[in-house]
């Protein structure tokens, strides 16, 4: 059995060269020790522990193996922005940025196509704000169904830029989503919406919030929690 930092906790962080680096905390009821690794991308340390553990132990683990870690970012593979004839991925799917400088700055989704002009040095920050105005309009539809569902009002819904956390849900009721979400396959967006909007009324992990959940999202909860550990990742890597 494993469990992650609790998503109510605030995550812990080393520094790094004068970068902040997250440290993502996994808990394991047979791990004897502590273990750490870091992201491919560089862009958190994963440190392993038994369940016992404080989060404290981890961010003192690190700091003694803070050459090591150093190396590591060394070598680590940084965010790679989008460039004109290669892709990236839109609600699961590869979409090929199509680039001429006398199409419209705005892009424009065509099948398996994003077509964009403009000035092509800016071609990154474009489609990025692109995939987060999809974000919002999207992931609004997906809250205002299951709030209807579960029967609360919708609330005011913001994007994150989180490096941990794929969505939040605050005492005051206001629902924060990972905007790279879009990027993932519709029914893991929807079970991390789904989630949130389970924590609206039970903010907690009580049974009666799994609960709640299970009725809430009709996809294979398990299925798409697992694509988050497999692949979660993965969204970082087209864009910094």
């Amino acid at each position: 059995m494993t469990g992650w930092l609790n998503r109510f906790d605030k995550v812990p962080t080393i520094d790094v060269r004068g970068r902040t680096v997250p440290i993502a905390v996994k808990r394991h009821s047979r791990a004897k020790r502590l273990t750490m690794r870091v992201a491919s991308d560089g862009s958190e340390i994963r440190v392993t522990m038994p369940r016992w553990g404080q989060s404290a132990d981890a961010v003192d683990f690190a700091r003694t193996r803070l050459s090591w870690i150093e190396r590591q970012l060394d070598q680590a593979a940084p965010a790679a922005a989008p460039t004109a004839g290669h892709s990236i991925t839109f609600r699961g799917s590869a979409v090929t940025i199509a680039w001429d400088k006398k199409l419209p700055r705005t892009p424009q989704l065509d099948n398996s196509a994003l077509k964009i002009g403009g000035p092509e040095d800016s071609l990154a920050a474009r489609i990025e704000r692109w995939l987060r105005k999809e974000a919002l309009a999207t992931m609004t539809l997906d809250l205002t169904h299951y709030c209807a569902a579960a029967g609360v009002e919708t609330p005011n819904l913001g994007l994150s830029r989180a490096q941990r956390r794929w969505g939040s849900c605050s005492t005051s009721g206001t629902v924060r989503m990972n905007w790279r979400l879009i990027m993932a396959p519709d029914d893991v967006r929807r079970s991390v919406v789904a989630h949130e909007t389970a924590h609206l009324v039970h903010f907690d992990h009580s049974r009666e919030f799994h609960a709640l959940l299970d009725k809430l999202f009709e996809g294979d909860l398990p299925a798409a929690n697992q694509w988050l550990k497999d692949h979660g990742r993965s969204l970082y890597s087209q864009f910094g």
